[in-house]
């Protein structure tokens, strides 16, 4: 792993909601271990790297999800992927009307404080925004389906 894939998971990091990020890489023959943590008082990244020699027993590989479309057109490590959550109980809709395309689609590339989808509550219509930039790696609920509040709608990358 060199200094330019660390540098990435750096900022990966610091644009996501995760609390730790654990990754380790083997290469000739050695072992690196990256650790990020957020401090809870200030929200700072702290990093910690520590060479593990090439004999170790290595832990089970984290659970990988297939994308057909991603940025880096293959499997993508959840720790890399965050969920972004239903804020509350409600309709999901997908799209602003029933003709209109969706917001959002498996692919697609968002910006901070882009519209996802919207949740309908008690005849009231609330938008659902990013909360980073990043791409939509899935969408879960259908159109019209009722979620709950802490329900994963989307993983972005």
């Amino acid at each position: 792993m060199d200094l330019k894939s660390i540098k990435n998971l750096i900022s990966i990091f610091e644009n996501s909601q995760l609390g730790e990020m654990e990754v380790e890489s083997g290469e000739n023959g050695e072992s690196l271990r990256v650790v990020l943590k957020r401090n809870s008082a200030s929200a700072a990244v702290q990093v910690a790297s520590v060479a593990v020699p090439a004999a170790a027993p290595v832990a089970e590989p984290a659970p990988q999800l297939k994308a057909e479309t991603g940025p880096s057109e293959g499997v993508l490590d959840y720790n890399l992927v965050s969920d972004i959550k239903s804020p509350m109980v409600g309709v999901f809709y997908s799209a602003p009307s029933p003709e209109s395309e969706p917001f959002v689609t498996r692919g697609t590339k968002v910006k901070k404080g882009d519209t996802l989808c919207i949740i309908e509550a008690m005849k009231l219509m609330n938008e659902v925004v990013a909360e980073r930039d990043g791409e939509i790696v899935e969408v879960l609920p259908k159109s019209g389906e009722l979620v709950e509040f802490g329900q994963v709608l989307f993983r972005i990358f």
